[in-house]
């Protein structure tokens, strides 16, 4: 007699009804937990993954995290282990993914991870400084020349676990010109001393920021511990009575950039020293034969500063414009650059 196919399934459920009539083996979906979640850079979650087995009417579930196939959409903000360890790396939103062959075929199940920015900067790694902080982690001033003292504050795996590190960081700035910083300045008893993290602005920004300040504190295993804040004077001009302004009224740089660099043939041979005439400033030794390899060298000095530039190697054709009190010398020449701006100038190697 010919039984149809679904009364043939029916009869054996009813036959196996002691051990039901699900597939316990056959995984049919997979569902990932938490649904969303937030971190900070370098901070770490551990996701779960549970499946479910057999049909609607006999369904198990059991924790398959160790079982399944992570993945990280943008390894960038955030990576995954294959035990669904999700560690921050940078800001963002990415896509925790978890991926299983079930009994019907291929499922998966996902999570939105954002990415926060370090609130309190990094440590070293495996040394005893866990965090750095920078206080406060943003200045806005109301007019050029204003300064401020930003605090670098550290925290350690060590007693004291809190120290103040402002005078023993190395405080550096992305618009040296602008918004320069301070560093710490242990002179002589009667030679006066520079407290470090002291940030001043020179020229107005667009927004809030105009500038970014980094504190670097070496670890105790030589790895560097950093922390920023941001630094602006935003430019508003004056609308009396409703509005005072901001940031418009211009003030003199402290510092001035020069760049020196090579415009002739010879790439192979030539030399550019620029020194100072005080002596204790930046020095710049720029070309293939000091040993630099570059081609286009800066270095920073104090507005007002007397710059000598020196020139050899190859055979010397001249310099820009800008150069005052040329000398020629038996193996090259010199020039003088007083530095009121930011100044570039331009050797010509044959």
């Amino acid at each position: 007699m010919y039984v149809p196919r679904s009364r043939a399934l029916l009869l054996l459920c009813a036959i196996a009804a002691v051990v039901g009539c699900a597939n316990p083996s056959g995984l049919d979906s997979v569902q990932v937990s938490p649904t969303s979640q937030s971190l900070a850079v370098g901070q770490t979650v551990q996701f779960a993954a549970t499946g479910t087995y057999g049909n609607s009417n006999h369904s198990s579930t059991q924790n398959i995290t160790n079982g399944v196939t992570w993945v990280s959409s943008i390894p960038s903000v955030a990576t995954i282990s294959a035990s669904g360890i999700a560690t921050a790396v940078g800001a963002g939103t990415t896509t925790i993914t978890a991926a299983a062959t079930a009994y019907n075929g291929p499922v998966s199940s996902s999570s939105l991870l954002t990415v926060t920015g370090p609130i309190s900067g990094t440590g070293g790694s495996g040394g005893s400084i866990l965090s750095l902080t920078i206080i406060p982690s943003s200045v806005v001033f109301g007019s050029l020349g204003e300064s401020a003292q930003l605090l670098a504050i550290g925290t350690f795996s060590t007693a004291p676990t809190v120290r103040d590190l402002t005078n023993s960081v190395t405080w550096l700035t992305s618009e040296p010109n602008q918004y320069p910083v301070t560093n710490n300045n242990s002179a002589a008893p009667t030679g006066g001393s520079q407290n470090g993290g002291v940030v001043s602005a020179y020229v107005a920004s667009n927004g809030s920021v105009g500038a970014v300040i980094t504190a670097e504190a070496t670890d105790s295993n030589g790895s560097i511990g950093t922390a920023t804040a941001s630094i602006g004077c935003p430019l508003v001009l004056p609308n009396p009575p409703t509005t005072p302004g901001s940031c418009y009224q211009s003030v003199p740089l402290l510092l001035a950039t020069l760049t020196v660099y090579n415009e002739g043939l010879n790439t192979t041979t030539w030399e550019l020293t620029a020194l100072p005439a005080s002596g204790t400033q930046n020095v710049i030794t720029c070309g293939p034969a000091a040993g630099s390899g570059k081609s286009v060298c800066t270095a920073t000095y104090p507005v007002g500063t007397s710059v000598t530039i020196t020139a050899t190697g190859g055979t010397f054709g001249g310099w820009s414009s800008n150069c005052t009190n040329i000398k020629i010398t038996s193996t090259g020449s010199t020039c003088v650059i007083p530095m009121s701006f930011d100044e570039t100038v331009g050797a010509i190697f044959n």
